[in-house]
């Protein structure tokens, strides 16, 4: 600037001051947008550049503390609930699910099926596990749901028409559909409606399938055979694809029953035949019953060939046993007509029924239960229907029927034990079981005989007390039977209470109210129902006594045990 000033002939000099006419406003063009106006002093210049995420957590705010992880109410972890969830003591939940979701439960794999099913049905929703395994589809847009829900009912339809009880229908539909990877199912079972309903997510609708059981067949063949084909889809050694599964159902539904009509029929008259030797009669009478019992029965397969109702089957089948101990009485033979009555009463009694009734009631199935009690209660009625027609008009002709009558009086244990077990054995022909499970019924149900004869006979134990007991181990045999062979209990079960069945009872009610007696018929029916649940409460409480002697399904979760919840408590 000095030589400037030379260069222009000035000397240098201080600077000169800003007058009024340079403090005039600049234009806008001169004037930046982001200069401070005049008289506010000047922002300090940054010393660093810290550029900062959008996700950084604010200054004066503390992180969030790791997520704890949830337990169960009934295997509570080992930590301690944060302030504010109202559960602050030591040992206590999460009363909220946490982010990270729900921790990856599992069942123990060493158990059948059946009781694994059966501990995830009876665990709440949320806290199911889910599938153990890889989903069984080809591609990778996940399993056919309505295919997986067909076959699921199919299945169910065929145990549940075969008599199999209500849990164990929905154990083995929740194991199909559980082990082609639709964990968030719920089946539903009411006697003849199934239904299954599958959720894909809190944000989907629900996909539900239903189908109508209208046709009840009892084959207990097939019965095993829908066990093996669920035992297969739900193991992890054997990979049973949806076409497979279909083609094999195909089979089972076509497959003839194992024993043809006539052998039913001779069935019948062993089985008549050796109930009335069990509660004293001879071979005339044995004989006799066996004949009236082929002959109702043949009245029964005409009946139903027809098209008539179960109702007016029933009826049919227990006119003629009921005639020919009538016939007996009139042309004087030297017979009992109340073991020949009796014989023919063993062979229509609904046990199978009224046993899977109760069990479906003490298992907190109470619709179906209902549904199965009032089809006995038809049955039975049925049952009378036919008897004291036959009844009356034996009394009109002057037959000399007594009502006071005993039965069983002759001590003869090893004819008796004999009886039981051919009893036992028509049962199984009668009711189209294995050849594999028929040795093993037969001595079961010689085995309850052999029980109540002792506790009865020997004892002088109460009878119904007596039956309970004799059912409970029937209940407990059959049920660890059918675990070994990882099949249903029913076959074992089924049969072997033949024997205890309350016909002789029956019979003295009926002919109580045929005469007149109303005191001594209603006194007699009474001991029968209490006889009949007896029956039905031993089984079930055998079975679930041997479930005590099985180990016991687990859940194994990644943070500890965790328990299943229970059921119910009554409120």
């Amino acid at each position: 600037m000095v030589a400037d000033a030379q260069r222009h002939g000035g000397a240098p000099g201080p600077e000169r001051a800003e007058g009024p006419e340079d403090r005039k406003p600049q234009s806008d063009e001169a004037r930046s947008a982001f200069t401070p106006p005049l008289g506010l002093p000047l922002p300090p210049p940054p010393e660093e550049e810290h550029p900062t995420s959008e996700f950084a957590l604010p200054t004066g705010l503390a992180p969030e503390p790791p997520p704890e992880p949830e337990g169960s109410a009934f295997a509570p972890p080992g930590g301690r609930q944060p302030e504010g969830t109202g559960r602050g003591r030591a040992g206590s939940f999460p009363a909220f699910t946490p982010p990270n979701g729900i921790p990856a439960v599992r069942l123990s794999k060493e158990q059948p099926w059946q009781d694994r099913m059966r501990t995830m049905l009876r665990m709440p929703v949320g806290d199911r596990p889910v599938p153990e395994r890889a989903e069984r589809h080809e591609d990778e847009s996940g399993p056919a749901v309505p295919r997986v829900l067909d076959i699921s009912l199919r299945i169910g339809e065929l145990l549940l028409a075969g008599g199999e009880g209500a849990e164990d229908v929905e154990a083995a539909m929740f194991g199909v559909a559980h082990a082609y990877g639709l964990d968030r199912c719920e089946p539903t079972v009411t006697f003849t409606l199934l239904s299954v309903t599958y959720q894909p997510s809190l944000v989907d609708d629900p996909v539900t399938a239903s189908r109508t059981v209208r046709r009840r067949v009892t084959d207990y063949t097939r019965l095993s055979a829908v066990y093996r084909l669920v035992d297969d889809i739900t193991s992890d050694d054997i990979e049973i694809t949806l076409e497979e599964a279909y083609r094999r159902l195909a089979d089972i539904r076509r497959n003839r029953h194992p024993y043809p009509g006539w052998a039913l029929t001779l069935a019948a008259g062993l089985l008549s035949g050796s109930a009335s030797t069990l509660v004293g009669g001879g071979w005339l009478v044995f004989l006799a019953a066996a004949a009236g019992a082929m002959l109702g029965d043949r009245l029964a397969w005409l009946a139903s060939g027809r098209g008539l109702p179960e109702f007016y089957q029933f009826v049919a089948a227990a006119m003629p046993p009921a005639a020919m101990g009538v016939t007996l009485v009139l042309v004087h033979a030297e017979v009992r007509p109340s073991a020949v009555i009796t014989g023919g009463l063993f062979a229509l009694i609904p046990g199978r029924a009224l046993v899977a009734g109760v069990q479906d009631g003490l298992t907190g199935y109470y619709i179906t239960a209902s549904a199965r009690l009032l089809e006995v209660v038809y049955l039975i009625v049925g049952i009378v229907t036919g008897v004291l027609l036959v009844l009356v008009v034996g009394v009109e002709l002057g037959a000399g029927l007594k009502a006071d009558e005993s039965l069983g009086t002759a001590y003869r244990p090893v004819t008796q034990i004999v009886a039981a077990m051919l009893l036992a054995l028509a049962f199984c022909i009668m009711l189209q079981q294995e050849r594999s499970t028929v040795l093993a019924a037969t001595l079961n149900g010689g085995v309850a005989w052999i029980v109540y004869g002792a506790l009865h006979d020997v004892g002088e134990i109460s009878p119904v007390a007596a039956t309970a007991v004799a059912a409970g181990l029937v209940g407990l045999f059959g049920q660890l039977l059918s675990r070994y062979r990882y099949a249903s209990a029913l076959p074992y079960v089924t049969a072997a209470i033949g024997p205890l069945l309350p016909g002789s009872a029956t019979y003295f009610g009926l002919l109580g109210v045929a005469q007149g007696d109303l005191n001594a018929g209603l006194g007699s029916l009474t001991k029968a129902v209490a006889l009949a649940l007896a029956i039905a409460i031993g089984v079930n409480l055998g079975g679930e006594l041997a479930r005590l002697f099985l180990k016991r399904p687990t859940v194994e979760a990644e943070t500890g045990e965790r328990r299943a919840a229970k059921r119910t408590r009554g409120f």
